[in-house]
Parts: C-alpha cells; sequence; structure tokens
C-alpha cells in the first residue's frame, strides 16, 4: 500500500477521485464537529453553565466552518457513486452520543463536541500523506497543510476545556468519550485509505 496520495496525475495534482473521497470524509466530519458545537452553544443559552468556556467554543465553530469552507472550494471533485453509502455511513457514526457518569448532564453535549473534536484533529492528519513532489501552489495541499495549523491552535482550546478543574469529577466519562471518539475516527479513516489502496504514513 502507498503511503502517501498519488500517484500523481498528468497535470501534477492529487487524482481527483482520492481528492472527492478524502475531502468528503474531512467536509463530513468538519461539518459535524461544527454542528455538536452549534448543539453545545444553543444548550448553553438554555442553562447549560459553559460559561467562560461559550467564547473559546464559539471561536472553534468558526475555525470548522472555515475549514469546511476552504475544502470545498480546492477540492478539484469527481462523480463517485460511493458517496452516497459513504456520506450515509459516516453521518450515522457522528450523531451525538450520550455519556454517562457525568456529575453534570447539561454539560454532556459541550464535553461530547470537544471529544469528537479531539480526536477528529490528532487521529485524522491528511497533510502529512501529501507526497513530495507535490507542487507548493497546489490547492488542495495549501488546504490540507492550513488545516493542519489550524488543528495545532484547536486541539489545544479542547485539551484546555476538558482539562478544566470544574470537570474533574466527570474525568473518568471525559477520558470514555475521547477514547470512543478516537477509535470510531481512526477506524473510519483507515477504511477509507483502504478503499483507495493507502496506508497512513507513520
Amino acid at each position: 500500500m502507498r503511503t502517501t496520495f498519488g500517484p500523481l496525475d498528468a497535470a501534477g495534482r492529487v487524482p481527483p477521485l482520492q481528492q472527492t473521497r478524502i475531502a468528503a470524509f474531512l467536509l463530513s466530519a468538519h461539518g459535524a464537529e461544527a454542528r455538536l458545537l452549534g448543539s453545545a452553544l444553543a444548550g448553553d443559552v438554555a442553562g447549560a453553565g459553559l460559561g467562560p468556556w461559550q467564547i473559546e467554543l464559539h471561536g472553534q465553530l468558526c475555525r470548522e466552518l472555515e475549514i469546511v469552507s476552504l475544502l470545498g472550494r480546492a477540492t478539484s471533485w469527481q462523480p463517485d457513486p460511493m458517496l452516497t453509502w459513504l456520506l450515509w455511513r459516516w453521518e450515522l457514526a457522528w450523531l451525538p452520543q450520550p455519556l454517562s457518569g457525568l456529575a453534570d448532564p447539561a454539560k454532556g453535549p459541550a464535553i461530547d463536541g470537544a471529544a469528537f473534536g479531539y480526536a477528529l484533529h490528532t487521529a485524522i492528519r491528511p497533510a502529512i500523506m501529501l507526497p513530495p513532489e507535490l507542487p507548493a501552489t497546489d490547492p488542495f495541499g495549501l488546504a490540507l497543510r492550513r488545516i493542519e495549523t489550524e488543528s495545532g491552535r484547536i486541539v489545544q482550546a479542547q485539551v484546555r476545556f476538558l482539562k478544566d478543574p470544574g470537570l474533574t469529577p466527570m474525568r473518568d466519562a471525559i477520558e470514555a468519550a475521547v477514547e470512543r471518539r478516537h477509535s470510531q475516527l481512526r477506524n473510519l479513516w483507515t477504511g477509507l485509505l483502504a478503499d483507495l489502496g493507502m496506508g497512513e504514513a507513520p
């Protein structure tokens, strides 16, 4: 199996089918993260008590929407009949998940959203699979590198939230949520790469 995207096509691009599948997966996952964050923020208005974290979570929501917009514009799309089934499978996996063992159940949506986001930005790193011969100005490559940079910033904020002292009584539930989301994302990502004849670089 290849450990990078490609081989590049005659125009020096990542093949459009690979771009389409990878971008569709990322758009689905980042779009889901935006929805999870939006739901958590809506719950806070109803009294979930996120307090100062409301501003931070709103900032993460805006970054996720920027990622979705960037990917949509930078990808060379190709018709792919498999996407109907794949998107259905992915979207079902991203649905909000209830958390047990929370001292304050109202914080569940925010914790699930942060756990999903943390897993998304640490388990899925497509930029490391860009081939070194890809032109530096390639739009798809530039988009994936930009997402990698943004992921580092988002992860730092998610770690601060998940490790907030106010959530200490819920630490076991938080760790279980992160582990579950991480496993879920990794399995789907690995399966997608296998379907494209690739394995992720170390």
